[in-house]
């Protein structure tokens, strides 16, 4: 479990002051966003409530070649060529066309962090915003360019009508960390575990990440997660979970700039989020960037930053129909008869093609 390092006490002094950028939230989006920013000459501040890598909550895996690209292959900690699916009938073993790494999160959030070393960073809750001027409680901050990158909440959202579970497009996950070792990628399509959404085992060296997902966000994953962890012969150890997005949202807002789970940059169906956070979170680092270089208005960044994200809408519309189809055949045999169907090499070469390009590592 992730040991608290955010400042207490006396070291909470306050915090105050006007920057060029304001970057609130230091995860994956957040440090991608501030990874295009260094060299920029400007004042840019990256804030949030925990310490860098202090925080982890999900698997941790993306494609090799992402983690390559941005040089953060020491924190690899393991490399899959197939993916292994379990229904209640059958096995499946398909051999991906590229290789999807789990790493080690405080790693490469440090190393990622690394790479902006110009960029400030302050550990401060942020509470919301009036205009371009940001509250925390450790004081308020201002910038004519703000990013919000804290996550699912949509913290520095003022929608009237902000984003909550259940009663959101929002689906759950839940997983444990065992110590333990394995030698495949494994999700399951079964019924016993999850009505709709999937169930996982990614090792990554020395121990194991074993979780449930739930489409349907009324469904609890606590029991069932547990349960298969004893299915495995583990204890379930290590808990972490969060809420997951699965619908693209407003990726601007009165100005401000929104990336990751903020902005629902998570692919639905796969529930993949790491690998968008890092795209979308570099494209809106170089919008950014062009503004601060005198080259573009921020009204023309967010312009151009809107439309490169509603580029991507069909996408994220295409999976969020293959995930509502998953949640409907789930607890049938027919779920089995549709992975063998889909279990052609071909095939499987051509989809997860198209599926890594929705997000291509090239674009780093």
């Amino acid at each position: 479990m992730p040991i608290r390092a955010t400042k207490r006490g006396a070291e909470r002094t306050p915090l105050q002051g006007e920057f060029d950028v304001l970057v609130c939230g230091a995860s994956f989006a957040g440090l991608s966003v501030c990874r295009e920013l260094s060299g920029a000459g400007a004042r840019v501040l990256m804030i949030d409530r925990y310490e860098v890598g202090e925080r982890q909550t999900s698997a941790c895996a993306a494609p090799t070649a992402w983690l390559e690209r941005l040089g953060l292959q020491s924190s690899i900690r393991q490399t899959f060529a197939d993916l292994v699916f379990h229904t209640p009938l059958k096995t499946f073993r398909w051999r991906l066309p590229w290789t999807f790494s789990t790493f080690d999160y405080r790693e490469l959030c440090a190393l990622l962090r690394a790479q902006a070393p110009d960029v400030g960073f302050e550990t401060a809750m942020v509470e919301g915003r009036d205009g371009f001027t940001v509250h925390t409680d450790r004081g308020s901050l201002t910038a004519p360019l703000v990013v919000d990158a804290l996550g699912w909440r949509r913290v520095l959202s003022n929608a009237p009508k902000p984003i909550q579970p259940p009663k959101a497009t929002l689906s759950r996950g839940l997983e444990v960390h065992p110590p333990g070792t394995g030698e495949d990628l494994e999700l399951w399509l079964d019924p016993r575990y999850v009505r709709a959404g999937y169930s996982w085992s990614f090792p990554a060296g020395d121990e194991l990440r074993v979780g449930v997902g739930s489409f349907d966000p009324r469904d609890g994953v606590k029991e069932p997660t547990v349960r298969l962890a004893g299915d495995l012969d583990l204890p379930p150890e290590g808990y972490q979970g969060n809420w997951i997005p699965h619908q693209m949202r407003a990726p601007i807002e009165d100005g401000v700039f929104f990336a990751g789970d903020s902005a629902g940059h998570c692919l639905p169906t796969t529930a993949e989020g790491i690998r968008t956070a890092f795209y979308f979170g570099i494209a809106c680092g170089r919008e950014l960037r062009l503004v601060l270089e005198g080259r573009q208005t921020r009204e023309q960044a967010l312009r151009r930053y809107a439309e490169f994200c509603n580029d991507h809408r069909w996408a994220f519309s295409w999976l969020l129909k293959v995930q509502r189809m998953v949640g409907r055949v789930n607890p049938y045999p027919a779920m089995t008869s549709a992975l063998q169907l889909l279990s052609h090499q071909k095939f499987v070469d051509w989809s997860f093609g198209q599926y890594l390009d929705i997000a291509p590592p090239e674009f780093v």
